[in-house]
């Protein structure tokens, strides 16, 4: 006799279909992430001279020499449809204070990895990370449908990966020599994750937080995965 065969194990579904338009602008009270263009390259040195951001050991910020090859692996990303490059302005004056993206997006199981993240000195440790964040991961979990949000930061970056616990992700581990960086050293990368049923209590949270001013969160010039070898040395 044989067995019954067994009936193939169903996965639930969103009630309403997942948008993956990569050309979608988020947008919140005085954040506004829009899509990063050819062109963005001056806006994007004004930012990261605020501090002189390329200098930094843990992340690759664009730099004149680099802000071409930079804004071309964002665009190729987008093109071959697994990142969501963003341009993060303040939407009183529409300056550019930074850049963010989505990547690694995966439709089938719909999740992806927020990466690429850094700010102008003066805008860090106020509400813009904070805001950024949460449209982000809103637009995530809440249009795209994801059932996983990855976020990834350097070994040696501490304040980093204070932030990213803060934003109530859970740390997975640490992944060895992940990367080789720009200056040669084998990076140690530290693995976080927010999935579909813990975001709204993370939501909660990041409400209550930008209610409060939003600056808790913002401790960082970066909260995410910077580079990857896959997009290039600048990515």
């Amino acid at each position: 006799m044989n067995p019954t065969p067994k009936s193939p194990v169903s996965v639930p579904q969103p009630s309403a279909p997942a948008s993956f338009d990569l050309l979608t602008t988020l947008q919140g009270p005085r954040i506004r992430l829009r899509p990063l263009q050819a062109d963005d390259g001056p806006a994007l040195l004004r930012a990261a001279a605020d501090g002189e951001l390329w200098q930094l050991p843990f992340t690759v910020v664009p730099s004149a020499d680099t802000v071409h090859t930079y804004l071309a692996e964002a665009l190729a990303g987008r093109e071959a449809g697994t990142v969501m490059p963003f341009a993060t302005e303040l939407v009183a004056t529409g300056e550019v204070i930074g850049t963010t993206r989505f990547w690694k997006i995966h439709r089938r199981h719909r999740k992806l990895e927020i990466g690429a993240t850094w700010l102008a000195a003066r805008w860090q440790r106020s509400f813009a990370n904070t805001e950024a964040k949460y449209l982000l991961l809103r637009h995530a979990f809440e249009v795209m449908h994801c059932v996983r949000v990855q976020l990834t930061t350097d070994e040696i970056n501490q304040r980093s990966r204070a932030a990213i616990l803060r934003l109530g992700a859970v740390q997975e581990g640490i992944v060895r020599h992940e990367r080789i960086m720009p200056d040669g050293r084998k990076r140690n990368s530290v693995r976080f994750s927010i999935i579909d049923d813990e975001w709204p209590q993370v939501r909660q949270a990041l409400r209550e937080r930008l209610a409060a001013g939003g600056a808790v969160l913002c401790c960082a010039v970066l909260c995410c995965d910077p580079s990857h070898p896959l997009m290039g040395a600048h990515f």
